[in-house]
């Protein structure tokens, strides 16, 4: 039998924090661009695979953003997944909007031509928009992947997490 719950305390926004933040995560960085070819993007740890059938992955964007009404706008976005040398491009895009694109090398991804971060990404997923759901001061963005793309030598470089505040790589 299950119980209902009546009048639950509200977590805090600083102990929900300490909750996700003792969790590590893989990083990315998400990009898009608008119609005229201006990049947009923006560190990612909020990120998950929902079928394999068709393919379609899990971004979560914040909404008070610049990145998110480009790619609603777009319909498309970049999942660059980042590896251990990648953290300049994860501080880039976590940091102000005007330095995120002059600061990271980047180029157009061959499916859809929108950017993609080889130097830093070990691999990229190309993806086309299926579903928005907005979910407090986030959405969810639900993409199908179009095309992949693996990157070397960085496929020899361990993946970069992150998590209790800081930046790790994966175990050997």
């Amino acid at each position: 039998m299950v119980t209902p719950v009546q009048d639950a305390p509200t977590v805090t926004r600083d102990a929900f924090r300490a909750l996700m933040g003792s969790h590590p995560s893989g990083v990315a960085v998400i990009t898009t661009a608008d119609v005229q070819g201006t990049p947009y993007g923006f560190t990612c740890t909020a990120l998950c695979s929902v079928s394999l059938d068709p393919p379609q992955l899990l971004v979560c964007a914040g909404n008070n953003g610049s990145t998110l009404p480009v790619l609603a706008a777009r319909g498309a976005f970049t999942v660059n997944l980042l590896h251990s040398a990648g953290r300049r491009a994860a501080e880039a895009f976590a940091g102000p909007a005007a330095e995120r694109f002059s600061s990271v090398p980047w180029q157009p991804a061959p499916a859809t031509g929108l950017p993609v971060l080889p130097q830093d990404a070990h691999t990229t997923a190309e993806c086309r928009v299926t579903r928005l759901i907005p979910a407090g001061d986030h959405t969810m963005v639900i993409g199908e992947v179009l095309a992949t793309q693996t990157h070397a030598p960085a496929t020899e470089e361990a993946p970069l997490l992150y998590g209790m505040r800081r930046y790790a790589t994966w175990p050997a």
